[in-house]
């Protein structure tokens, strides 16, 4: 099974990628880990992306969309993947339509994870992330360790209650479009599933999977 994550900041698309993804038995792809682990290989998409961050460049979509293509093809992803972060426009979304498409592949649904903008702000602004791999907590106070590499805990200035404000208006102009692309093209097969992602993390996998009809 192949799906796509969307939500908003905050909206705990880590936690339940993570969790709905072992219960599939299938990898979970984010786009920040995909892409290190290329670079770290050197693999030649990983090489043409690090041209683009050794200038301080943006990453262009189509080494993104070579870069999970990479991933996808690699033999552990042939059942299906969780990818989380990977869209976020919609000629990524295009993009990845074809990348599936050239592996013989398709998407299977859609997970948008809805959390009020009230609950967001509290979320994050109790957030802190390893300065080293960008792993999240909500129970962790800055300087702390991370349980995953090892790395020092900040608090991120784009976690300040006027940054969030900010940064959740550009997601909903960024995926707005999205969403109407998808629901476009749910004829093809890519279902899109609203889950309300408030209220314990247990019950709101449960849910995600139920709709999944696993």
């Amino acid at each position: 099974m192949h799906l796509v994550l969307l939500g908003p900041p905050g909206a705990g698309k880590g936690t339940q990628g993570a969790r709905i993804a072992a219960h599939l038995g299938v990898p979970q792809l984010a786009t920040g880990d995909v892409l290190r682990a290329a670079v770290k290989e050197g693999t030649p998409q990983g090489l043409a992306a690090k041209a683009f961050m050794d200038r301080g460049d943006l990453v262009p979509d189509a080494v993104i969309l070579g870069i999970m293509k990479e991933a996808l093809a690699k033999p552990g992803a042939s059942k299906g993947v969780v990818l989380d972060g990977v869209v976020r426009t919609v000629p990524q979304a295009e993009g990845l339509a074809r990348v599936l498409s050239e592996l013989g592949r398709k998407l299977d649904a859609v997970l948008v994870f809805n959390v009020s903008d009230g609950e967001l702000i509290r979320r994050l602004g109790d957030r802190t992330v390893c300065d080293s791999c960008q792993t999240p907590y909500t129970d962790r106070e800055p300087g702390s360790k991370c349980e995953k590499c090892g790395g020092r805990l900040v608090r991120r200035k784009d976690d300040e209650p006027d940054a969030i404000r900010h940064r959740l208006e550009v997601f909903q102009k960024q995926t707005t479009p999205v969403l109407d692309w998808y629901r476009q093209h749910e004829a093809d097969g890519a279902r899109v599933i609203h889950v309300n992602a408030e209220g314990k993390v247990e019950e709101i996998t449960k849910f995600a999977l139920k709709s999944l009809g696993r």
